[in-house]
């Protein structure tokens, strides 16, 4: 049997916000979007161009009080080839975003940078260093 990944859900507060925080950063295009009015919810699909794996952003209408993500360390990853000229693009868009980081001492391997409902997604360079 086969299973390929095929999207990550996140729940989130403002919809709109959340889209143009990952077509902002990231790129990533609205590939669909259904609205379930009688379920109460918006769906809205995200994907970065030319890759099949989404990110599900969920929409429950009228929430009451922000998600709780919880203590895990859980989070979203892109790569890039540039992290440097990553970092500093997000960190002038005026993103949260971490100190680039390394594993180990060396060239800095990733940072994170958080989306509106304070979800992360991780950096990674894409090259080896």
């Amino acid at each position: 049997m086969h299973y390929p990944m095929i999207h990550i859900c996140y729940r989130v507060m403002d919809l709109e916000a959340s889209e143009k925080f990952y077509q902002e950063a990231f790129g990533f295009t609205i590939s669909r979007k259904k609205d379930y009015p009688e379920g109460g919810f918006t769906l809205s699909y995200l994907q970065c161009p030319g890759l099949p794996f989404e990110l599900e952003l969920t929409y429950n209408y009228d929430p009451e009080k922000p998600y709780v993500i919880g203590d895990g360390y859980s989070h979203l990853a892109v790569a890039t080839d540039d992290l440097e000229g990553s970092h500093q693009r997000h960190s002038d868009m005026g993103l949260t975003v971490t100190p680039l980081k390394g594993l180990t001492a060396g060239q800095p391997r990733f940072y994170f940078v958080t989306d509106p409902d304070g979800f992360r997604v991780e950096v990674v360079r894409s090259t080896p260093s």
